[in-house]
């Protein structure tokens, strides 16, 4: 008897340990996704569980996830990144205007990643030094880039017919989409950079006490600007990946709408709108649960504005969710 006790005590004890390391929060998103998933391939299982869709909802969460995860980054420091949709369409024409000039992809991978660099140093030095609230600077910022990437485009969609650039969009390594494995390779850096480095444990102190972090002779100033540098950058990698994937750039197609599934699925994962708080395994759980959504609303033909109605119900609900756990905790 004190030998099955002992068992059970043991078997219990290693049972909360795996849900303390999984962590309550990711364990509700995991329960979530399982729930999606049967009920869509209840609905459609002859299409839902094909190799082809399953594929088909990696290439379109792999953008996404990108974005997910800086914008987890800036959350986590208290602020919010709302023009990171509009930085990805410029980004987009960006690229492909220099692809055709100078007919090198790498001189059209380095154009969107300077483009996304800047543009988020523009934010940076707004919210920094303007004294800007966050919200309003990118709110602003999303229309201005979106602007540009319009006036540059004449409004028009430019094709790239470069096939090594192309190859980053709609290539496969050990059968798997490119994107996914640059998502993958995105989402181990911002890990071990969040959670293991000392810059990325000052995000959380930045954003959880910025007074104390002050006081701590933090420079919080170069931080938020970096912070909004790095989401910039990141931006840009997504706009390289969908332009790849397009084979064009477009000022709105693709890119229109990213901003809100990004912010969703950052605070799926767990992040509190004061900060301190977040995590890229949450982050990447919010995405798939939305590329699931999004797949699966598809599958069962469910109409466009009934889409747009359940993401912004999402994005509310997650808001809740957070702030419940944080006045709880």
């Amino acid at each position: 008897m004190t030998a099955q006790t002992a068992t059970s005590e043991k078997a219990g004890f290693s049972m909360h340990r795996t849900i303390e390391r999984i962590g309550i929060h990711n364990l509700s998103l995991l329960v979530a996704l399982v729930g999606l998933l049967l009920i869509f391939g209840i609905l459609r299982g002859d299409v839902f569980f094909s190799t082809r869709n399953l594929l088909n909802i990696g290439m379109g969460v792999a953008i996404l996830g990108v974005l997910a995860i800086s914008q987890t980054g800036v959350i986590v420091s208290g602020g919010l990144d709302i023009s990171v949709g509009s930085i990805v369409g410029l980004t987009t024409v960006a690229t492909a205007m220099t692809i055709q000039s100078t007919e090198a992809a790498g001189m059209g991978i380095l154009a969107g990643v300077m483009i996304g660099a800047l543009a988020g140093l523009m934010n940076g030095i707004l919210v920094t030094y303007g004294r800007i609230n966050a919200v309003i600077v990118t709110l602003g910022t999303m229309a201005i880039f979106r602007g540009i990437a319009f006036i540059l485009s004449d409004g028009q969609s430019i094709s790239i017919f470069n096939d090594s650039f192309r190859w980053i969009g709609t290539g496969r390594i050990i059968g798997l989409p490119v994107p996914l494995w640059i998502l993958v390779a995105v989402a181990i850096g911002f890990y071990i950079f969040m959670h293991k480095s000392i810059v990325g444990r000052n995000y959380y102190a930045i954003g959880g006490n910025p007074i104390v972090a002050r006081l701590s002779g933090l420079n919080i100033p170069r931080y938020r600007v970096a912070i909004y540098v790095v989401s910039g950058v990141m931006a840009g990698v997504g706009g390289i990946l969908l332009a790849a994937r397009t084979g064009s750039g477009q000022p709105i197609s693709g890119s229109d709408g990213l901003e809100l599934e990004a912010i969703t699925a950052a605070f799926l994962g767990g992040c509190a709108m004061q900060g301190g708080r977040g995590t890229v395994i949450g982050a990447l759980l919010g995405v798939a649960i939305i590329g699931v959504l999004n797949n699966g609303m598809i599958l069962t033909a469910v109409p466009t504005f009934y889409q747009m109605l359940a993401k912004g119900t999402l994005l509310i609900l997650a808001v809740f969710l957070a702030e419940y756990r944080l006045n709880k905790s």
